[in-house]
């Protein structure tokens, strides 16, 4: 037995390839490290067939696994999910996978869009390389009004320091 590719420490047969031979993933997530795996192994049917319909179009079984030798996959790290549970129509997977092309090292960053169709869970988008919302904070002046709302002014209410 064969450890996962996915990296959830589980034996490939025990874990994603559940899902290759025909399981239906519970998760976004789930379904996110059986189609990693999916790249590992050169199962480019698997992939194509856990796309959104309109997405199958762009994807060329023959060419993926015509091309896939030349990669070299080092590893995912699950970064953020957001819904996609077993309860869930839609979903979310923020992950960097890391592979060898050639000398070059790369991290594929990503942002993966899930909805279920006909009840499996399936690849509908996604966003490369995401950035985080940029927090905004407010600074204010000594003489304003404090943002507590006690309607005296900052310095003598949260600004007194003490």
């Amino acid at each position: 037995m064969s450890k996962c590719p996915c990296g959830s420490a589980k034996d490939l047969a025990s874990c994603c390839g559940a899902y290759h031979d025909g399981a239906a993933a519970p998760t976004a997530v789930a379904l996110m490290r059986s189609r990693y795996s999916a790249f590992v192994l050169g199962l480019g049917q698997y992939l194509h067939d856990t796309l959104a319909e309109d997405q199958r179009s762009d994807f060329d079984v023959q060419e993926f696994n015509e091309s896939n030798g030349d990669t070299k996959w080092i590893g995912l790290d699950i970064r953020k999910t957001s819904e996609g549970g077993e309860n869930d129509e839609t979903g979310s997977v923020e992950f960097v996978a890391r592979y060898k092309m050639q000398a070059d090292t790369v991290a594929h960053h990503e942002l993966a869009q899930f909805k279920r169709e006909d009840g499996r869970w399936v690849f509908a988008d996604c966003v490369m390389n995401p950035k985080e919302e940029q927090r905004v904070v407010t600074k204010v002046g000594r003489n304003e009004p404090c943002p507590c709302g006690s309607g005296k002014k900052y310095k003598k209410c949260c600004g007194a320091g003490g």
